[in-house]
């Protein structure tokens, strides 16, 4: 308990010194959606119009996120901060924060979409909170593979998914990874549905990942990614889910014994800027940022792919043990999950109609 309160004031300082750098400086700007790693402008998502002269100005965009500076993600932001001060002959310097420095995700996107936080890397399910058709790319075994995914994200749908977001203070620069999502548990081997009834996992907080785990008589709840090790370490959790990059960095091998290799569902995590930051922004610089936010998100994506094989490979090595169950049980058994989501939206069938079409 005096950990999270720690860490909640420690936030809202960080919070308060931003908003104490933006009127001394000016320089603290919002977000902008731009839709798809193609590098498109989102029509669902748009800015006031920009300034359309440069006076040399200095800028200093703060970027938060949640995983750990081992991490991928971390990894490609710093190469996207490098470039962008390269790119603008010093002029903007984007300072990265990791491991939930300023608050979990739920409160760091708060902060965006006040204007008191200039961008942070937003998990999907809190991001289907201001797109309401975010929430379908949750659904379980949505997508076939990688090649799938970009097909979807980097196209029409892509743009689509974005509705909402501006009216929210928000921008999506584009869309970068988070991987396809696996299970990991420190209690048995997982090789049908039946393997997972009464353990109970960590989730990200979202409603229909949470509904994926009931599906299989497993229990789930929503819990701070930056405190999940030590929750894994003292038993409160049985196990968590994730794609195999964020497994490794975390060294979760250590305190969970099976992996489950299903693929179950697949997360974006998206770069998304404060429109009370975007907007004060000159129009060469927003140029530049945004098509670095495409080329390092496509980087995020390829290490992830490139990365997973020697990242098992250490697992194992390690004592994990790593399990490729058939994913068909799995599938089947998942359906309601489907049914209930269909039940609720009636956008919903149509929009998964049209992803499955691009398999």
């Amino acid at each position: 308990m005096k950990t999270k309160i720690t860490k909640r004031l420690a936030a809202l300082g960080l919070a308060m010194l931003m908003v104490l750098g933006m009127a001394a400086c000016g320089n603290n700007s919002s977000s902008a959606n731009t839709g798809a790693s193609t590098g498109s402008t989102s029509t669902a998502n748009t800015s006031t119009a920009p300034a359309n002269t440069n006076d040399g100005q200095k800028y200093t965009i703060r970027i938060g996120h949640s995983d750990t500076t081992a991490n991928l993600i971390h990894i490609s932001l710093e190469h996207f901060a490098e470039a962008v001060k390269e790119r603008t002959n010093g002029q903007v310097e984007v300072q990265i924060f990791a491991s939930e420095q300023l608050g979990s995700n739920a409160e760091m996107v708060e902060m965006v979409e006040m204007g008191s936080l200039d961008a942070m890397m937003l998990p999907s399910g809190q991001q289907a909170n201001y797109c309401p058709k975010f929430k379908a790319l949750s659904l379980p075994f949505l997508f076939a593979d990688y090649e799938h995914v970009y097909k979807v994200l980097d196209g029409e749908i892509g743009e689509e998914l974005l509705e909402g977001l501006s009216d929210h203070n928000m921008i999506q620069l584009a869309y970068w990874e988070n991987g396809l999502r696996q299970f990991t548990n420190n209690k048995r081997e997982i090789n049908t549905p039946a393997d997972m009834q009464g353990l109970k996992f960590r989730t990200p907080e979202d409603a229909l990942t949470v509904a994926i785990f009931a599906a299989y008589g497993a229990s789930a709840s929503p819990f701070a990614f930056s405190e999940l090790y030590l929750a894994l370490q003292q038993g409160t959790f049985d196990g968590q889910e994730n794609p195999v990059a964020n497994i490794y960095a975390n060294n979760f091998q250590n305190v969970q014994k099976y992996l489950t290799m299903v693929n179950y569902q697949y997360q974006p995590k998206d770069m998304i800027f404060s429109l009370t930051t975007w907007n004060k922004l000159p129009a060469d610089i927003q140029d530049i940022l945004k098509e670095a936010a495409v080329e390092f998100g496509n980087e995020h994506r390829q290490a992830i792919q490139d990365n997973e094989a020697a990242q098992l490979a250490e697992l194992e090595a390690a004592g994990m043990q790593v399990g490729y169950p058939d994913t068909q049980p799995f599938i089947d058994q998942a359906q309601s999950v489907y049914e209930d989501f269909y039940a609720q939206y009636d956008w919903a069938e149509d929009l998964v109609a049209r992803i499955n079409e691009l398999k």
